[in-house]
């Protein structure tokens, strides 16, 4: 907002409510679209959590962070999709100010989170690959909860002090947010105060939350390409990249749409198109890490054989 704006909301009421404008038109249509896809990311990651869990065979630290990783997932798009879901439907568009930073929170909070376990997952390859002799000993249980536990204290720190410096901002008015979320670019331009400080805060925090991890996992990646590539069968390799591959199209997806989003200047035209890359990293990303990691890990396609061959025979016998 520039200083002409500002001075003519000062005299006005502070901002009580946004209202999130979202995708308009059909509303039933992108209910009914929206709501099969947060049922598909549910079913999905929910069966990743199961299987991961309920196979001893599944127990090691690869499927513990993908457990995790899929848990998380559910929670992210949890945020975002039932709130956006029931503007369509009850046609309401608005959302408090406590409710819309509470929502930024947690998809910050949860959003830089699956950054860090990226990076935790990334760190698990690396092991896996290039000391494979030291892998159970260094990647042991107490390890990898602490590694997980430490990714949302971090983000959890970190983005406690975002909201805060972000809610601390005075509101006058306008109040349309052209978004289906509450994210930070599009409520700083309403905003009527001088943003620098908060610009910078945020660049930083992208650096550190987003920059820093996708530069350790490509760190990490060089590194298992580098051995990968001495190993002297073909098969070796190929079975090598084949348990990187399906980590490397998810962190692809995410930080790529990620980046797109919080490293670019903010202009009218950009908060358009981020409303479009911000389904990637939302929506996009969680429907597909169920089908990225079962379509490609023969593993966990035989745990979900298993699964499904013992409910039928459960159905059977009672029946």
């Amino acid at each position: 907002m520039d200083a002409e704006q500002a001075r003519h909301w000062k005299n006005q009421s502070t901002v009580k409510e946004f209202i999130l404008l979202g995708y308009q038109g059909h509303p039933v249509l992108l209910f009914s679209a929206f709501l099969a896809i947060y049922l598909a990311i549910l079913l999905g990651n929910g069966l990743i959590v199961v299987v991961t869990t309920l196979d001893p065979a599944l127990h090691t630290p690869m499927y513990f962070f993908l457990r995790s990783l899929s848990g998380l997932e559910i929670c992210y798009t949890s945020v975002t999709l039932p709130k956006m879901m029931a503007n369509l439907i009850l046609g309401d568009l608005s959302i408090s100010l406590i409710a819309c930073a509470a929502q930024m929170f947690f998809m910050l909070f949860l959003g830089a989170t699956e950054c860090l376990l990226l990076v935790a997952m990334a760190y698990d390859r690396y092991l896996a690959i290039c000391q494979p002799l030291h892998y159970m000993t260094i990647m042991s249980h107490k390890v990898r909860v602490g590694m997980v536990v430490s990714s949302f204290a971090i983000s959890l720190v970190v983005h406690l002090l975002q909201i805060g410096f972000v809610f601390s901002l005075p509101f006058c008015g306008p109040n349309e947010i052209d978004h289906f979320f509450c994210d930070i670019p599009p409520i700083l331009r309403l905003a009527c105060a001088d943003l620098y400080a908060n610009e910078l805060a945020v660049y930083a925090e992208n650096i550190l939350m987003v920059v820093l991890p996708f530069s350790l996992i490509v760190a990490s990646y060089a590194h298992i390409t580098r051995n990968i590539l001495r190993m002297p069968s073909g098969t070796g390799r190929q079975k090598a990249f084949s348990t990187c591959s399906s980590h490397l199209i998810v962190v692809s997806l995410f930080y790529g749409s990620g980046m797109l989003v919080y490293l670019h200047p903010q202009t009218e035209d950009s908060l358009k198109v981020d409303k479009f890359l911000s389904l990637f990293y939302t929506v996009i990303v969680p429907l597909c890490n169920p089908l990225i990691y079962t379509l490609r890990n023969r593993e966990v396609k035989v745990a979900l054989t298993k699964l499904l061959c013992k409910k039928r025979a459960f159905e059977v016998g009672t029946g």
